[in-house]
């Protein structure tokens, strides 16, 4: 083979050949080299201060460490932004939709149920909803703390699971202080993911899949589903369990809970055994286009920003509604407005849904109780109020979830179809009921228009509730606060 040097000497134009070849390779070469700068540069840095413990559930010695997460976690105390149907101001959702004390008449939430607050308001808003009752009427069991506190791995890990869940969540107040934040997520030592709730891990052993099998950006997700979940109380023990073993459809949990002869509560009304969804976030969300095309919570809650040359996360954990250019416009290239305006369109729809739905079952629930003030049998019942339990909990399924079902709109509306075609099945069959026992048909329903008046026609006295609230706030929660500070030396008013 001759030297390159004859070669270009017989034909120069290889000389340039080479030439643009080696400017092409320099340059993608640097564009790589570049590009793995840029991304150590934008790689999580452990910057330890000083060392955090295992259990360290107070978010503010974690923010010693971390300040740019914990500065922006701070941000979850600011409640001014309201867009259509959420954001982080609160509203009283007894007050918008006073059909829903009805729908809930006999279980707490028919008392007092508003917009959920941010992350560091979860223990301050356990604490003052009426429905955890007060000193006196105090109805909730231990478990409802598991998703409220950054305390409750360190709980567990000395007393153990099955443990912690027993007894009454009034009595063991003095040991959950801290809001929800930082141990919740991250191991202290590498600040890697992990998933801190047994109840999510459990759920996935029962599906044959290993919780250390799934990839970071899937625990992405798998961290806020630790808790933006359905989940249930089983047995005496209250042991938090997640009722995805027939699959994470409303259908599938709805026959997993058939199948169990499981209700959360008797209604007081129509006497159907009934079933209360809790916040099945990631279950909607499982069954939308974003989960399909590999989109994680923390894309959209809580996506990269830059500050001083570093790339972090942004632990001010909101609707992306707030945060368009950060959260949506990553992906899609429309102008902002366009946006907004695609998802309130959405979900007009479904909460168009939403409203006939309710108005459908507080109706069931107030005409079935009349069918039985006139005598009706539990056999001419049955039927009828297994319809309404399945309706309500359809409905729920897609109420219950944040976002005004967006996580997936087919699917919400779907399911919400479902409702109201169940809904007033149930209604069909209590009419006939009703005219067998000599009622006329359609019955005068009550003046339900007011939050007030509702609350007033199910039997609750609010004024007792309220009172037996403020009492605990003014002695019961003070002492927790001043056993906690005893234990671990600081607390931070959120």
């Amino acid at each position: 083979m001759k030297p390159i040097q004859e070669i270009i000497k017989s034909r120069p134009w290889v000389a340039w050949l080479l030439f643009f070849a080696t400017v092409i390779i320099v340059f993608f070469i640097g564009l790589f080299a570049s590009s793995i700068v840029e991304r150590r540069s934008e790689a999580f840095t452990l910057q330890v201060v000083k060392p955090i413990a295992e259990w360290e559930p107070r978010n503010e010695v974690w923010g010693e460490n971390y300040p740019r997460e914990y500065e922006t976690y701070l941000q979850t105390l600011d409640t001014t932004f309201a867009s259509k149907y959420a954001g982080s101001v609160t509203r009283d959702y007894l007050e918008m939709s006073p059909e829903l004390v009805i729908m809930w008449a006999g279980y707490p939430f028919s008392k007092d149920y508003k917009t959920p607050r941010g992350h560091a308001y979860a223990v301050k808003d356990i604490r003052l909803t009426l429905r955890t009752g007060g000193n006196k009427i105090s109805p909730m069991p231990a478990t409802c703390w598991t998703c409220k506190s950054t305390d409750v791995p360190r709980v567990m890990a000395r007393d153990g699971v099955a443990e912690f869940y027993k007894g009454k969540w009034i009595d063991k107040g003095h040991e959950f202080v801290n809001p929800i934040g930082c141990q919740d997520c991250h191991d202290p030592k590498t600040m890697d993911l992990r998933i801190t709730r047994p109840a999510l891990i459990e759920a996935f052993q029962r599906l044959g899949k290993d919780i250390k099998s799934f990839t970071h950006n899937e625990m992405r997700s798998l961290v806020c589903a630790q808790c933006h979940v359905e989940y249930y109380f089983k047995g005496e023990g209250k042991y938090l369990t997640f009722p995805w073993d027939k699959g994470f459809s409303a259908d599938a949990m709805e026959k997993y809970y058939d199948e169990l002869e499981f209700s959360d509560w008797t209604h007081a009304l129509s006497k159907a055994p009934m079933l209360k969804a809790q916040h099945p976030d990631y279950e909607l969300y499982m069954t939308g286009v974003h989960a399909d095309r590999g989109v994680s919570c923390a894309d959209c809650h809580m996506p990269y920003k830059t500050e001083g040359g570093v790339k972090f996360t942004d632990h001010h954990i909101q609707s992306p509604l707030n945060n368009v250019e950060n959260s949506c416009q990553v992906c899609h290239r429309e102008k902002t407005q366009k946006l907004i305006q695609n998802v309130n369109e959405r979900q007009d729809k479904i909460n168009e849904l939403r409203k006939l739905a309710e108005k459908s079952l507080a109706a069931a629930h107030i005409e079935a109780k009349i069918a039985w003030d006139n005598g009706a049998t539990e056999s001419e019942m049955k039927n009828a109020l297994k319809l309404i339990r399945h309706a309500q909990w359809r409905w729920d399924w897609v109420a219950a979830a944040n976002g005004m079902g967006f996580h997936s709109p087919v699917e919400a509306l779907r399911v919400l179809g479902t409702a109201i075609q169940k809904a007033e099945e149930a209604r069909k069959e209590i009419a006939l009921i009703l005219v067998k026992h000599g009622v006329k048909y359609p019955v005068a329903l009550p003046d339900i228009s007011t939050k007030e008046k509702a609350q007033k026609y199910i039997g609750l006295n609010m004024k007792e509730l309220e009172d037996d609230k403020n009492d605990f706030l003014k002695t019961t929660v003070v002492e927790w606060d001043k056993k906690a500070k005893e234990r671990q030396g600081t607390l931070k008013s959120y």
